[in-house]
């Protein structure tokens, strides 16, 4: 990795920038609570037989199906990527209250299940939804602190979580279809 891509893995500096980041966020949204209204744009365009090349922002990443729905297998799968979303975002958000909270989390580690009916994906029977039916997240912690105490912090981080949030509720969606 280069110094640029460096991940930042101490804990007294992962404290600090968590701790920076909150207060400046705070005092922002304090001044402005129109800042806390962030838009992320993502666009994507179709490449090889199903995948899609993704940019988001400076970064790039290829979206692929196995072969056995028509694609290359040249990377994770749309469903592999949603769950590796809820991980990461989930990631973030336990860090983030563990440090409001005075959590001590040493090491955190996510697995994610999702179960997925392919007979929605491909209109076989229209009673089953196109997506998971279920997911599971197993979140192992390693740290000081009771078992009580992160099933709050779990809590907290299960109130909290965008990305979960995403797949908990309804989201309003809209799509424009646009010939060029």
């Amino acid at each position: 990795m280069s110094e640029a891509t460096t991940l930042i893995n101490d804990a007294a500096e992962r404290s600090a920038r968590l701790g920076d980041a909150g207060a400046a966020w705070g005092e922002r949204i304090g001044s402005n609570p129109d800042s806390a209204k962030l838009t992320y744009k993502v666009a994507g365009v179709g490449v090889g037989s199903v995948a899609t090349r993704i940019s988001a922002g400076k970064h790039q990443f290829t979206v692929d199906e196995p072969a056995a729905l028509a694609g290359d297998d040249t990377a994770a799968s749309p469903v592999e990527y949603a769950l590796g979303a809820v991980i990461s975002c989930q990631v973030v958000v336990y860090r983030l209250y563990a440090e409001q909270l005075g959590i001590q989390v040493d090491d955190i580690s996510i697995d994610a299940e999702g179960d997925l009916d392919v007979r929605g994906l491909f209109g076989i029977d229209a009673s089953i939804r196109p997506g998971f039916s279920d997911i599971r997240l197993t979140v192992n912690i390693t740290g000081p602190e009771s078992q009580e105490r992160y099933e709050e912090l779990a809590r907290t981080v299960e109130a909290r979580c965008p990305v979960q949030d995403l797949f908990s509720n309804a989201t309003p969606f809209s799509t424009v279809i646009a010939k060029v």
